[in-house]
């Protein structure tokens, strides 16, 4: 079978490639710039963009799944004809496709519901790998991490787990109507996750808890908008339960138990090394 994985050179969208090559499937990965597309060996890579289905003409031929995310652009814009790309699919012979971050209320969710599809929408919580964007600068400049709320609880799951639950959707079905919330094994703290991580690269790593306004200071002058600033003021302040309940969805749908903190930081231990 060829599966489709869109969005194939990003965070999630490269380990769901790794993960199919695994299970033993031929893929097709879409991007906007196969020139700087960096995977593995065997890979079909094909150039297309989900904000222009025009761009897609034969991507979905042959395939027998998708992985579809539903944004577009760097700036992680909604995607601005759903419709059509379900479509595309439904009529290439497409049978299943999960979407990543997918919300009942997208277009592009509204039109798999009303497809023949056999679709799965995978709702994970916190990225581990925001850690990198967040906290590789400092630790290495600095060795610390001013963050506020320090108490924050987030059950914050592995890329790795998410792209192996959609990997083992699209392989076996048996999924479809599904919306799974994915977790990792264990919900921690600001506070912990710092621990953790210094533990990971042998090197205490010093933890400065801010105040609501010094934190929108430090992220005013990082350059972020004012919106972005009170989202993240509300999302980290204000963690709905969702965030911090740790759910056994990895290990129903895989059969493998989901990945700690503790192995994403050993694994990527490196990027906060100076």
């Amino acid at each position: 079978m060829t599966m489709l994985v869109t969005g194939a050179t990003g965070t999630v969208g490269r380990h769901v490639v790794e993960e199919l090559l695994e299970a033993g499937q031929r893929v097709r990965a879409l991007t906007r710039n196969p020139a700087k597309a960096s995977l593995p060996e065997g890979v079909e890579v094909v150039a297309g963009d989900l904000a222009d289905p025009r761009s897609l003409h034969g991507v979905f031929d042959g395939v027998t799944g998708v992985h579809f995310i539903n944004f577009a652009g760097d700036d992680y814009a909604a995607l601005p004809d759903g419709a059509e790309l379900v479509a595309l699919a439904v009529k290439a012979g497409v049978r299943r496709a999960t979407v990543l971050g997918g919300r009942e209320d997208g277009a592009l969710e509204q039109a798999l519901a009303a497809s023949d599809l056999e679709w799965t929408l995978l709702h994970p919580v916190e990225f581990m790998s925001n850690t990198l964007q967040w906290w590789a600068h400092s630790i290495r400049a600095e060795g610390v991490i001013k963050e506020p709320f320090g108490d924050r609880l987030s059950a914050l799951v592995h890329e790795r787990d998410i792209a192996a639950v959609a990997a083992k959707v699209l392989v076996e079905g048996g999924h479809g109507g599904k919306a799974y919330t994915l977790t990792g094994p264990e919900a921690i703290t600001i506070k912990e996750k710092v621990a953790i991580l210094g533990s990971a690269i042998g090197k205490d790593i010093e933890f400065v808890e801010l105040t609501v306004e010094e934190a929108r200071a430090k992220w005013a002058a990082d350059g972020m908008g004012e919106q972005t600033i009170e989202f993240l003021v509300d999302a980290l302040g204000n963690t709905p339960e969702v965030g911090y309940t740790v759910v056994p969805t990895v290990r129903e749908v895989t059969g493998k138990k989901a990945r700690g903190f503790a192995q994403w930081a050993s694994e990527n231990a490196d990027a906060f090394r100076a």
